[in-house]
């Protein structure tokens, strides 16, 4: 008889404090997480020790990874352009992306996408919208050279925001979106450095933007209001005790900065497309902090909600620990949303 060929693949997340890694098999029509670990890293250069130590200390059945990138390196645009066949847009797209890149086109690696039409699209039937993704070469070639060296087979790589998108929809399911058409969403995962948004409708992104303030502010934050190292600060802001109230006055003024930038992106898209984001949804180590979920809620003046990337995935408990997984899930919308790629092998 002829063996079944297993499909596996690993979302690795390699953030700018954690390496987070998560395997999914896929079996039949859903997912099975068959590998799974996440350590932290204090600087640059001990992230390819890392990424070594999660994949050697788990139990990991595939050496076929999809990771990400981001920063200011990474350019994603929203565009209006001629309709044409799909064959033809890649060639078309090189013309234009001068006009919407601040990089050489010939230092970059480019990629896009016609986007499905919709209601909330005024264009005409010679028009259609394009996503355009440019990355700069170097970065690309950094993170394929990494991988290499660690034994790895880098299958794709991805964008960060599109990731927890991708996340998102795996847990939620595309019924999610056929249940209210109309309604625009916002993802917003918060890591340590950056804060992604993610602005979809219908299962289509519409807007995506990094913001520079996240986990570590409010972390430096803490420290600098209640007299404490880096460490003591970032397990206060986990695990607040019995004084909540002490670590959300000393995050205000980082939080507001945030909360602000947020909003100067809801309004832009609500101007660009005269629709509401109703609803947030957060996601990222730092929306691990008490009372963010509800801090966010009154500022942003929408109803904010935590969400489970892990949701509707089952757990191999004989290489995975289900409790780990579970204490981290929030962390792992990246991996997650990486590691579903493996629906297109």
């Amino acid at each position: 008889m002829l063996r079944r060929r297993i499909k596996s693949l690993i979302g690795l997340d390699i953030g700018s404090k954690t390496i987070k890694a998560v395997e999914l098999t896929r079996e039949g029509h859903g997912f099975v997480m068959t590998g799974y670990g996440q350590t932290e890293f204090a600087s640059e250069e001990q992230r390819p020790d890392a990424i070594l130590e999660v994949l050697r200390e788990n139990s990991f059945h595939t050496k076929r990874v999809v990771t990400s990138v981001y920063g200011k390196s990474v350019i994603v645009r929203y565009l209006s352009m001629t309709r044409m066949p799909e064959e033809d847009l890649r060639n078309a797209i090189r013309y234009e992306a001068d006009k919407y890149i601040p990089f050489d086109v010939e230092d970059v690696v480019m990629d896009s996408q016609a986007l499905p039409d919709d209601q909330f699209h005024e264009a005409s039937e010679n028009e259609m919208r394009v996503l355009l993704v440019a990355v700069k070469k170097a970065l690309i070639e950094d993170h394929v050279s990494l991988l290499h060296g660690l034994g790895l087979q880098p299958t794709i790589i991805d964008v960060d925001s599109f990731a927890v998108g991708n996340a998102f929809e795996l847990s939620r399911g595309g019924s999610f979106y056929e249940e209210d058409s109309d309604r625009a969403i916002a993802l917003l995962d918060i890591g340590a450095n950056k804060t992604n948004i993610n602005i979809f409708c219908g299962g289509t992104s519409y807007f995506t933007r990094e913001i520079y303030l996240a986990g570590d502010d409010f972390t430096h934050a803490i420290g600098k209001r209640l007299g404490l190292d880096v460490d003591s600060a970032e397990h206060r802001k986990r695990e607040p005790g019995e004084h909540p109230e002490e670590v959300m006055e000393a995050v205000m003024p980082s939080f507001d900065d945030l909360a602000n930038e947020i909003l100067l992106s809801f309004d832009y898209f609500e101007n660009q497309f005269d629709r509401e984001v109703e609803e947030v949804y957060l996601s990222g180590g730092g929306a691990r902090m008490t009372g963010i979920d509800d801090a966010l809620e009154r500022t942003l003046s929408r109803p904010t909600h935590r969400w489970d990337p892990t949701e509707g995935i089952e757990v191999h408990e004989g290489t995975v620990d289900s409790e780990i997984v579970q204490y981290n899930a929030g962390q792992l919308a990246v991996a997650i949303g990486l590691a579903s790629r493996v629906q297109e092998l």
